[in-house]
């Protein structure tokens, strides 16, 4: 169980419940009891689509019952039938950061080939009862996030280590284990894929990769070929498997670098194959620098590494704004791999003062919206990337994964509570409530 944490302070990851210690993933912004009125404030701004996700946990508890949880299929289909009613297509990802603990505790998580049955058979319970009710769906969230060391707990719930308390970024490592693993993630989504289109044919499966976009630090061909290679690691790696259907040429030279040598058998080299999504999703919220000069200085603050850029202005937590840095991804994606493309994560997470009045003034958020829908445009309408959606991060906000922090905001909605828990989860608009919902009315035309 993760803690909260901060941007100077990692959260900890806990093996039991500690009472003195706040687990704010536990609460959320709680939709669970608030989702009428939430996706009242979806409908009032426009929306046309709401990506959300399915806790696995809530279906199957400890991941290995044999028939799904009822009460859990029943909240989600109030939920999907009011989306419906409000004319707000749902995206659905079926994995995301929250696999049943039970699994990490028997299996290790992912580590163990045992899970992948396991994923199957809820995603299974899921796409039938949900069949027409939903119709795209995400199989594992920012699946490459295992490629680093963080990904050992959050993305494939393995724990390195017999002591009760670990800091989050600091857990032991095993990288044969964790690449195994996420190999393991591949086999489950390819199978999901196939599942997904028999149970019905009209069903839209994509993956979904963070985007760790770098350039390269300087026009040393050193430099250039820095970024190629991490760029290859951290995403082309899994998106080339998901939708090219098989391991890419440098996945030899990763295995390499990490000292790995992965099982792979005959049978999965042919779900692989089968198994492609129709659609590739992604979030992107920042670029950065790669540099073969091991003393050019990191971006400060930020979990997932890379040079500092400094053309590029950055935030609190460490991100570096770079809207062109989104054109340019699109573009690359696009044709690299020539299916449509789909945005699902774009935000800023600041901190937000409410004034006296009640109001939250949060132009740095809508100039920074703004700058990304403009390079969407130009990568649609001048460059012809076909991109078929795109849901900002969040339109409520929520806890975020990576520091554990309600403060650090990213939504339309105000949640009224802090780090901690307290305060009273009411909701309040934010000027970019108004302003987003004008720029849906317009189809991103008035950006004003």
């Amino acid at each position: 169980m993760l803690t909260v944490g901060t941007h100077e302070a990692p959260r900890f990851i806990t093996r039991a419940l500690d009472p003195k210690l706040f687990y704010p993933n536990h609460v959320g912004n709680d939709f669970f009891h608030r989702y009428e009125d939430d996706i009242d404030l979806m409908a009032e701004m426009g929306f046309k689509a709401y990506r959300m996700s399915i806790a696995w946990s809530r279906i199957f508890p400890t991941g290995m019952e044999k028939k799904p949880n009822e009460e859990g299929l029943a909240f989600y289909d109030r939920v999907f039938d009011l989306l419906r009613e409000r004319g707000i297509e749902p995206v659905v990802t079926l994995s995301h950061y929250e696999m049943p603990y039970a699994l990490t505790e028997r299996y290790n998580g992912w580590a163990s080939r045992e899970v992948i049955d396991l994923f199957v058979h809820y995603c299974e319970a899921v796409l039938k009862r949900y069949r027409h009710k939903v119709t795209y769906w995400l199989t594992v969230n920012e699946i490459n996030c295992a490629l680093t060391h963080l990904g050992n707990y959050v993305s494939l719930g393995i724990v390195n280590t017999d002591e009760p308390v670990v800091r989050f970024t600091a857990q032991p490592d095993d990288p044969g284990l964790r690449f195994q693993a996420l190999h393991h993630q591949f086999v489950a989504s390819a199978r999901v894929v196939e599942l997904a289109h028999r149970i019905d044919p009209d069903n839209k499966v994509g993956n979904m990769v963070n985007l760790l976009t770098r350039y390269p630090r300087t026009c040393n061909p050193r430099d250039i070929i820095a970024a190629q290679h991490e760029m290859q690691t951290f995403d082309y790696y899994c998106c080339d498997v998901q939708i090219r259907g098989r391991y890419p040429h440098f996945a030899k030279r990763v295995w390499e670098e990490s000292g790995v040598n992965l099982a792979i058998t005959e049978e999965d080299v042919r779900t692989l194959e089968a198994g492609t999504v129709d659609f590739c999703s992604f979030s992107y919220y920042m670029t950065s620098c790669a540099s073969a000069d091991p003393s050019v200085e990191g971006v400060k603050g930020n979990l997932v590494g890379g040079k500092a850029n400094p053309y590029l202005s950055s935030t609190r937590w460490g991100s570096q704004i770079d809207p062109s840095g989104l054109r340019y991804m699109l573009n690359e994606l696009y044709g690299r791999y020539g299916i449509p493309l789909m945005i699902v994560e774009n935000g800023l997470g600041a901190y937000d003062v409410v004034d006296d009045d009640g109001a939250i003034h949060d132009g740095y958020r809508i100039d920074y919206l703004r700058e990304h829908i403009k390079a969407m445009h130009d990568a649609i309408e001048v460059d012809g990337v076909d991109l078929m959606g795109y849901t900002p991060w969040g339109c409520i906000d929520l806890v975020s994964a990576g520091s554990g922090q309600m403060e650090k905001r990213y939504g339309f909605v105000y949640v009224d509570a802090d780090d901690e828990g307290n305060g009273t989860y009411e909701r309040s608009r934010k000027d970019s409530f108004f302003w987003y919902k004008k720029v849906i009315a317009s189809n991103g035309e008035d950006l004003d």
